[in-house]
């Protein structure tokens, strides 16, 4: 089991975003495929930047503001 993720950590595996996120797994691929996440690869391993949650979260409360 990987330890829960940390403040300080800069790149985040799928299962630690998802869970930063409260999202499933294919949801988070498809924010990914669709451009609204942000990720990198390093070998065979996809990473989701500390900074790509930060832009998503802000992304969606803008889209709130907007339709409220």
């Amino acid at each position: 089991m990987t330890p829960p993720p940390s403040a300080d950590r800069r790149l985040y595996r799928i299962p630690d975003a998802m869970r930063l996120l409260s999202l499933s797994r294919s949801v988070v691929y498809e924010l990914i495929r669709s451009g609204r996440l942000r990720s990198v690869r390093q070998g065979r391993t996809r990473l989701i930047p500390a900074s790509a949650i930060d832009d998503y979260i802000r992304l969606l409360e803008k889209e709130a503001r907007k339709a409220s």
